[in-house]
């Protein structure tokens, strides 16, 4: 077998489980059967079905999280685990475990922080057509805000380094934690990739946790809230400029009387106007003022960031490593 860049780190499988029961015992056997010497950690939402028995039967380490919502889940994970190369994802089965091997392949080839597996057909099998226009709309959004960086920010499978999972600073209580990651990544410009992958259909049994409108409210809100942490000059300039438009809308017509009679009749219309004038310029001062608090707080994460050593196995010169994958059965060898 060639010597693998993986001998020497420590690979943490993640799955963040709600009610999953059905699907769970097999995506960690995938897991195991992929990544045998990775540690497998299955955390449990508050499951009513028997998802962490199963995942305990299948062999993976179990914890309970009583705070409801993925992104609680994920903090936890983040918080309590200590490895190399953290993989992420879903335990309903929709991601296949066998193409982590080639998540953790390209997050060493290319030295990325962070690869996302962008989902192949998830338009086709987004289970309504409000999920599937969602993803469309939210994706362009985020590149409109934030950048092009990525093409599908919602997607769960994911492999991190340790530097990415030691400097998040995880807000997100729900399904927006994977909107937060990629605007964490985005911020710190840290070296990111994507690999399209296959996005399988649930199995009988198996029911999507997601709301088309509940849900799709909480990212849009929270797009809202890292914009305002993460380009304050921007937002607050954009509601500077609806107060101004506000307020010259109310202040022509008067304008308009004043210089035609010298007089101005619709006081109380002039005072409004002068209030929304006023309010546009104390928004416009906040945000200039924000954003170099905003560049302060980069900064600062930037430098924490950099200050996680990355592991010396993942620091080895490209050409000294061989393949990730394992060798192929009855060629070991031969290699």
């Amino acid at each position: 077998m060639a010597r693998s860049r993986t001998d020497n780190l420590n690979i943490a499988v993640l799955l963040p489980c709600y009610n999953e029961a059905a699907t769970i015992g097999a995506v960690v056997q995938g897991f195991r059967a992929t990544l045998p010497d990775a540690a497998i950690h299955v955390y449990d939402n508050n499951s009513t079905d028997g998802t962490a028995l199963q995942a305990m039967l299948a062999g993976a380490h179990v914890v309970r999280e009583r705070r409801q919502g993925k992104g609680h889940v994920v903090r936890r994970m983040f918080a309590d685990i200590e490895a190399d190369i953290y993989i992420i994802a879903d335990g309903d089965g929709t991601y296949a475990p066998e193409d982590a091997e080639e998540l953790v392949r390209t997050l060493l080839t290319e030295r990325a922080d962070m690869v996302v597996g962008t989902r192949r057909g998830v338009h086709a099998d987004a289970g309504r057509q409000g999920h599937a226009l969602g993803n469309r709309l939210f994706n362009l959004l985020y590149r409109m805000i934030f950048g092009p960086d990525f093409t599908d920010i919602f997607s769960g499978y994911r492999a991190f380094s340790r530097r990415f999972v030691k400097s998040f600073p995880a807000v997100s209580g729900g399904f927006e934690i994977e909107t937060e990651m990629s605007v964490h990544a985005s911020r710190l410009k840290l070296p990111v990739s994507e690999l399209e992958l296959d996005y399988g259909r649930r199995p009988e049994g198996s029911h999507s946790k997601l709301s088309t409108f509940r849900d799709g409210a909480k990212i849009l809100w929270m797009f809202a809230m890292l914009m305002k942490e993460t380009r304050p000059f921007a937002f607050f300039s954009a509601i500077s400029a609806t107060f101004m438009l506000a307020s010259l809308g109310f202040m022509a017509p008067v304008l308009a009387e004043y210089f035609e009679t010298g007089l101005v009749s619709r006081m109380p219309t002039w005072v409004l106007s002068t209030a929304l004038m006023m309010i546009s310029f104390m928004l416009f001062t906040a945000g200039v003022i924000l954003d170099s608090v905003a560049r302060a707080r980069a900064e600062q994460l930037r430098i924490h960031y950099i200050g996680l050593e990355r592991p010396s196995a993942i620091k080895a010169p490209l050409g000294d490593a061989g393949p990730v994958s394992r060798a192929p059965p009855g060629k070991a060898d031969a290699a």
